[in-house]
């Protein structure tokens, strides 16, 4: 490129143009900012539909059988599929579809579309009175923002009916998603009977059940068409609530009698309740918010925060609006805290720039900061990224390596303004000289984060925008090098005088005998750096592996299980328990609980369970995140002092796509006992490890069942079959669903069922009266035999296969990974003894394992686009060795400040560890550059190696140091300090070996003889050279 068209003095010759499209383009930037969405997490696709059924009255067997297995070998057959795993209950199946994680986004929806398709076409050989199946492919939509209603005085019918209505005016917002209600209990009319009663007045069950159902039937009347007009009939006494029941007449044999005089109508809530909702101890109605996609959830936030205080204004006396989760406020926070970072980065770069080159070149610098930012927030804008907290974080970074290339041209500029070049001619020397090498460098340093843009994983889609952010503003960065910065520096850098070669300074002639020393002992400093080198592979295996840390949020999540068997009611004994202990802790600022479910999702990365009346979850939200990791070790104790029987569990937040519990052993096979049996072994085996706490399977415990054994031939003689004694059975117990009554929206179930005197429970099912014709019973007893025995409350199934995970927490320091490396041999032994029963590993360490695996994909594509870059700047095979040898050096920086500062590597230190390798690479190439145009011109000397690599001592260390000093405010956000400590212990001590190990090494492969051994090195002179990238 020393020939030919120069971009630069191109510029400068319109620099009226240029300058113009520099305002327009951090016009378009600044516009671009406030336009830009804002998020707390980069969006990423959940790869999960849940498929349900249900099957009203069939046993947990058959519900498995002819329901779960059937849509299991259905669902086998749709595209991109990864596993599917099944929750199966008494007459309900649940199959949830997990894609590969590798499924481009954007055929996830054909994969649902072709599973639904294919469910439709198997639903005929379903059995008959089968409900569904239904399909749900919004599992991860995110209810940011959750308001709860709570009420003193009030039904929770009047309640519901406000949240209704604050539901609509949502609704009206822009950018509004779904608004969804949590914790609403469907009102029932209870109309409760005594058998003896009715069998008194010669009435059965069927006749009230049926004079009801004609009652309230819903039928056509007809419609009386004229010449003129039509005519609409109708029919009234339809039942509009439970005071028209009570006054509907029933026959009977001597006349009618009043519903209400027979039986007692009430108006209550369905029981079992549905899952409830608390807050800070009261009953509530919460009301839970999501954002289109690409909406702003600040501005959104604005909008319905100003829906709900005029909405709160309306509310009666008595009816209070809680607000539960406000996302717009943690975004808020964590922009502010990123952009202030940012703003620190930008002052620490700039700083560096003024101390290294001084006032005027460091303005010609500080021009450029904005510049790319501007463009770069317009590209974020065009290409759809917001802000959230990984695009900010690849502002910063790029930040640390977008002044490189400037600093090259500045740098140039003084140089050759210094020996007495022309001021145009020293401000387009720098791309005829450097052009090509800082393009090159720039596309290396971009490739580095090639497996991070391209890793087809939902930890790759999460962290995508790092390599989009970073690429675009390196790009940009060296355009506005070659095209802005010259006219920047004729602006500002003064005219300079040829006054022949500069004497060196005392850190310059220092850093040149230590290197001729080192060239003395080349082979024993190449020896010391590769035994440094194998001293750090060793080491490694002393750090610390962690998926992703922990949030920094202020939330704990507190999970509450009980055993399998246990109603909503034992549940919530146990909440009321657990909230005692909330609310004597100062530093609990509030919680809200989810009884007989998990919270609603309000965070992306949460890891949702079915509902399940025997678990509940509260969301309790710490005074400030500095006190919420003594708040959950307090909790975590108090509780399982108090709640011993159950399992208790507080957590943070997750980071990066939802693991749950970190470490997970997934224990496979053909029968539930064998399972079973191998699960507690690998439950035993892990207990024993230090640190695991709290070991447990996911299901295990049966729960009792009675089974009436009907003698049939006896049960004839009376007019009696296995149906009508099931339905008395179940209208006594739980009760029948029979019509529904229309009030306003809503539609209310209307249940028969036995009085409260008459309901049966264990004691007294021997007892139980069945209705033969319309005055007679015969006891249950006298028809029937009782059995009493246990079965599995729920069936977790895996791919087919019975499967029961056996789960565990670790204690403060102690790493899922850590766990599952002490336990492998213990586990191995498990595996080899029972073959029949597959022993995988889950949670964390899989997940980690599924997203760097995807990273470590796209490693050949990055070393091929680095070693092409590098081919066609060396053009030699024996540099490029060279180049690639230094490479790997950066580890030893790697380990030794991860091992300091005990910092776990996980999916983002990887990160960090593959973006070193371009950031190395460059420094690299320009000094092998260097090296080679110094002996074409000085000779083939140690001089020549020595006084080159003494010019690139200043570049090398101002840009690392730039590099360094600019990561130094996200060293504090949990996210990205394993990333900073990652770049800056590998970028300082591969700067240091760069320009010790890799001038040592050239003049080893090269064999460059010494000559000029015996001049005094001290003495010598150098001019100012080109800083390189």
């Amino acid at each position: 490129m020393n020939e030919g068209f120069n971009l630069s003095l191109w510029a400068i010759q319109r620099r009226s143009l240029v300058i113009f499209l520099v305002v327009l383009s951090a016009i378009a930037g600044i516009l671009a900012y406030i336009n830009l969405g804002r998020d707390e997490d980069p969006e990423f696709t959940f790869k999960t539909m849940i498929v349900s059924a249900g099957w009203p009255g069939g046993t947990i067997e058959q519900t498995t059988d002819q329901i779960t297995d059937r849509l299991e070998r259905t669902l086998e057959e749709v595209p991109h599929l990864d596993s599917l795993r099944s929750l199966t209950t008494a007459g309900q199946a649940i199959v949830y579809v997990t894609l590969d994680d590798s499924t481009p986004p954007d055929q996830v929806g054909e994969s649902w579309y072709q599973a639904r398709k294919k469910v439709g076409d198997m639903v005929s050989t379903l059995p008959a009175g089968v409900r569904g199946p239904f399909f749900n492919d919004d599992f991860g939509d995110t209810f940011g923002i959750i308001y709860g209603f709570t009420s003193d005085g009030f039904t929770d019918r009047e309640v519901r009916d406000w949240a209704y209505e604050a539901r609509t005016r949502l609704l009206k917002i822009d950018n509004i998603g779904k608004v969804q209600l949590i914790g609403t209990q469907d009102e029932t009319i209870y109309i409760e009977f005594s058998t003896e009663r009715l069998a008194s007045l010669g009435l059965s069950a069927a006749t009230v059940i049926g004079t009801i159902q004609a009652q309230n039937a819903v039928l056509p009347a007809g419609l009386i068409t004229s010449a003129q007009d039509r005519t609409i009939l109708q029919v009234s006494g339809s039942l509009a609530d439970e005071a028209t029941l009570r006054q509907l007449n029933i026959p009977t044999a001597s006349g009618f009698v009043r519903l209400g005089d027979i039986a007692s109508v009430v108006r209550g809530t369905v029981d079992p309740p549905q899952p409830r909702f608390r807050i800070k101890g009261k009953p509530a109605i919460g009301i839970a918010i999501s954002m289109a996609s690409g909406g702003d959830i600040l501005q959104l936030g604005q909008n319905i925060e100003a829906t709900m205080q005029k909405l709160e204004d309306d509310l009666p006396i008595g009816i209070n609006l809680t607000h539960v989760a406000s996302q717009p406020a943690v975004v808020k926070t964590a922009i502010r805290g990123f952009t202030t970072s940012l703003g620190q980065a930008v002052v620490i770069v700039l700083g560096v720039s003024f101390l290294a080159l001084g006032i005027r070149a460091g303005i010609a610098v500080a021009v450029s900061i904005p510049l790319v930012l501007a463009l770069t927030f317009l590209f974020m804008d065009i290409s759809g990224i917001a802000l959230q907290r990984v695009s900010l974080g690849a502002l910063i970074i790029a930040l640390t390596l977008m002044i490189d290339d400037t600093m090259v041209t500045v740098e140039t500029m003084m140089a050759k303004l210094e020996q007495g070049y022309e001021r145009v001619q020293a401000a387009s020397h720098a791309y005829t000289s450097t052009a090509f090498p800082m393009l090159a460098g720039t596309l290396v340093t971009i490739a580095g984060f090639i497996p991070v843009g391209f890793a087809s994983s939902s930890s790759g889609e999460y962290a995508r925008s790092l390599f989009l952010v970073i690429g675009f503003a390196l790009i940009v960065s060296w355009l506005v090098a070659v095209l802005l910065t010259p006219i920047v520096g004729l602006a500002v850098l003064k005219s300079g005088t040829a006054t022949g070669p500069k004497e060196d300074g005392a850190l310059i002639r220092g850093f040149k005998n230590l290197l001729y020393a080192c060239m003395r002992m080349r082979l024993l400093v190449v020896l010391a750096t590769a035994a440094l080198f194998v001293a750090a592979l060793l080491g490694s295996s002393a750090m610390k592996r962690q998926f992703f840390p922990a949030s920094d949020r202020p939330e704990l999540i507190l999970q509450l299980t009980l055993p399998q068997s246990a109603s909503q009611e034992a549940t919530a004994v146990e909440v009321s328990k657990a909230e005692e202990v909330l609310a004597a802790d100062e530093d609990v600022a509030d919680w809200s609980f989810y009884i007989g479910s998990d919270p609603v999702r309000f965070y992306l990365s949460m890891d949702l369970q079915a509902p399940a009346p025997s678990r509940a979850q509260a969301v309790v939200i710490a005074k400030s995140v500095g006190v919420r990791e003594a708040l959950q070790a307090r909790l975590q104790q108090a509780l399982d002092e108090k709640l011993p029987d159950i399992i208790v569990r507080v957590s943070p937040l997750e980071m990066g796509p939802p693991v749950g519990w970190p470490v997970q052993y997934r224990v496979s096979g053909p029968d539930i006992p064998g399972v079973r049996n191998v699960a507690w072994q690998v439950a035993d085996a892990i207990s024993k490890v230090p640190g695991v706490v709290q070991p447990n399977l996911d299901w295990n415990e049966p729960v009792r069942k009675i089974v009436i054994n009907v003698d049939h031939d006896r049960a004839r003689l009376v007019g009696l079959n296995s149906s009508v004694i099931a339905q008395t059975l179940f209208a006594t117990a739980s009760g029948i669903p029979i019509t529904q009554v229309r009030d306003s929206i809503y539609l209310i179930n209307v249940v028969a069922r036995a009085a409260a005197d008459e309901r049966i429970n264990i004691s007294t099912i021997r007892t139980l009266q069945i209705p033969v014709g319309p005055n007679n019973t015969v006891p249950l007893s006298s028809i029937a035999t009782i059995d009493y025995q246990t079965t599995q409350p729920v069936i977790w199934r895996r791919d087919g296969s019975t499967t029961i995970t056996v789960q565990a927490d670790t204690a403060e320091g102690v790493l899922a990974a850590g766990v599952v490396e002490a336990a492998a041999a213990k586990i191995d032994e498990l595996r080899n003894a029972n073959p029949r029963y597959p022993i995988e590993v889950g949670g964390a360490v899989e997940g980690a394992e599924e997203g760097l695996a995807s990273v470590v994909e796209m490693l050949p594509v990055m070393a091929v686009i680095i070693l092409i870059v590098l081919m066609f700047q060396l053009q030699s095979v024996q540099r490029l060795l060279l180049v690639i040898s230094v490479v790997p050096l950066g580890l030893i920086g790697v380990v030794l400040i991860m091992l300091i500062t005990n910092t776990p590597v996980g999916f983002i230190a990887v990160l960090g560890m593959i973006a070193l390798i371009g950031m190395i690479t460059r420094n690299s190439v320009v000094l092998i550059d260097q090296i080679d145009l110094a002996i074409e011109e000085k000779g083939r000397t140690w001089r020549s190696v020595i006084d080159v690599t003494a010019q690139r001592l200043r570049p090398v260390f101002l840009t690392a140091g730039s590099t360094v000093l600019g990561m130094l405010p996200i060293i504090r956000d949990p996210f990205w300090s394993p990333l900073a400590f990652t770049v800056i212990g590998g970028l300082v001590v591969a700067a240091a070996l760069t320009l010790i190990f890799l001038p040592v090494l050239y003049v080893l492969w090269f064999r460059v003889p010494a000559k000029a051994e015996a001049e005094n090195i001290e003495t010598s002179t150098t001019k100012p050279a080109a800083a390189g990238v």
